[in-house]
């Protein structure tokens, strides 16, 4: 998520709050649900727990990126919303 989140930055994120255009979401990769995605919200289609919302990158062109042109859109139960993050030291 450069430039947004670097190695090392912390965050902290709550399960639900109403799904918006441009919010930060962590969920489980869909390709590899032993890890987790941290993405920004694109379009959102539904409502409720039924919703679905598309995961974009910041930087999409950087090596290994995945997002919603990979993986499809992603349901919004499941997913924590990013309410505070904090920079890690500068290495």
């Amino acid at each position: 998520m450069l430039p947004t989140l670097r190695p090392g930055d912390g965050l902290l994120a709550v399960r639900g709050g109403r799904m918006r255009t441009g919010q930060l979401r962590v969920f489980p990769d869909p390709t590899s649900p032993s890890r987790w995605l941290i993405k920004r919200v694109g379009e959102v289609r539904g409502r409720g727990r039924g919703a679905t919302f598309e995961a974009c990158s910041d930087n999409p062109r950087a090596p290994g990126a995945v997002d919603s042109r990979r993986f499809g859109w992603v349901p919004v139960a499941g997913s924590y919303l990013v309410v505070w993050t904090v920079r890690g030291p500068e290495k």
